[in-house]
This record gives structure tokens, C-alpha cells and sequence, in this order.
């Protein structure tokens, strides 16, 4: 199993980081540090073709410039086991670098379902696999303290590989074409 990221500039990084360590503090809510690299992920997919993946992928990022994407507020995957995460705005640079993956993926890989173009919701997770509905609203209560509005510099595709319960960082791909 395989994500197709993009992994966050150090700076937003740290942000989300010390949000995630603070829910573990208080919450004993650790999961989502599976994937220790924060990211906002375009799609999961299975692939017996990495090699030619890879070569896909950097394609695309040699041919996307780098752009901003901008987030606010806080949202719930509602479940037994609720996500709670930051909305990414979805916006026209931003669809169109989902739709590249989406495109040159697709003969490669079985891709899931939940990440297509009309019900992909592009997010940067903060809790997710060991939430409970009981730990929702005081989860809730604690994250309303402060606001989410941050500016992500979105200047990499990151190929991060399942090893274990662990996503790991497989390659990361610059984004380097002209505007």
C-alpha cells in the first residue's frame, strides 16, 4: 500500500506536530503518528509497478509548479473510530495537481474509491483509528482554543510506503515547473 502525498514545509509541520503531541498528552491519542510526516494525501493506492509510478510522478512534478494552499477550521469523519482533522481549501491548482495524480496513476494501480475527484476532501489529519464518539466532543472542545488558517507552500509530491503499522517517506519529488 502506497499514499500519494504532499508533505508539508517544515514550519506548518512542526504546527501540526505539536497539535498531535498534545492530543496524545492530554487525549492519549497517538495513532495518527503512524505516518510521522504530516501530508495531504491525494490517494492510496496498491501497485506492483513502483519503478514506473515513480517515473509518472516525477513527470508530473517536473511539469506543476509549486502553489499555496490555505486551510481553516477543523472537521469530523464521523464513525466508530471518528477522524478529526484540518480542512485544505479545495482550490484550481490544487484539483488540478489531484486530477494529474489521478490521471497518470490510474493505469498502474488499484486506487480506492474515496479519493476521486467528486468526493475527495483534501485534509491534514490530527486523530484518527483510536478517537471514540465519547472523545469527540471534549477532543472538540480542547482543538476550539485555537484556529486553523494556515498557508501551506504545496512544493512536493512524497510517495510514502505502508511498512508495518508505519507510512514511510519511499521518494519525494520537488515541484519545479514554471508558472
Amino acid at each position: 500500500m502506497f499514499a500519494i502525498t504532499s508533505l508539508l514545509n517544515p514550519a506548518n509541520a512542526k504546527r501540526i506536530n505539536r497539535i498531535v503531541k498534545s492530543l496524545e498528552t492530554r487525549f492519549a491519542l497517538d495513532d495518527v503518528q503512524d505516518t510521522p510526516d504530516p501530508h495531504l494525501t491525494y490517494l492510496l493506492i496498491g501497485t506492483r509497478r513502483l519503478n514506473d509510478l515513480k517515473d509518472m510522478l516525477r513527470e508530473v512534478a517536473t511539469t506543476t509548479p509549486p502553489f499555496s494552499a490555505y486551510t481553516t477550521g477543523l472537521g469530523v469523519f464521523p464513525g466508530e473510530n471518528p477522524v478529526i482533522y484540518i480542512p485544505v481549501l479545495r482550490s484550481n491548482d490544487l484539483n488540478l495537481l489531484h486530477q494529474r495524480v489521478l490521471d497518470v496513476t490510474a493505469p498502474l494501480c488499484r486506487a480506492s474509491s474515496t479519493y476521486g475527484p467528486d468526493r475527495w476532501l483534501p485534509h491534514l489529519s490530527l486523530a484518527l483509528h483510536d478517537t471514540t464518539p465519547d472523545l469527540l466532543g471534549p477532543v472538540l472542545g480542547y482543538l476550539n482554543k485555537e484556529t486553523y488558517n494556515l498557508r501551506l507552500n504545496v512544493n512536493n509530491l512524497a510517495i510514502l510506503r505502508k511498512k508495518g503499522d508505519l507510512f514511510v517517506q519511499e521518494e519525494v519529488f520537488e515541484l519545479t515547473g514554471k508558472p
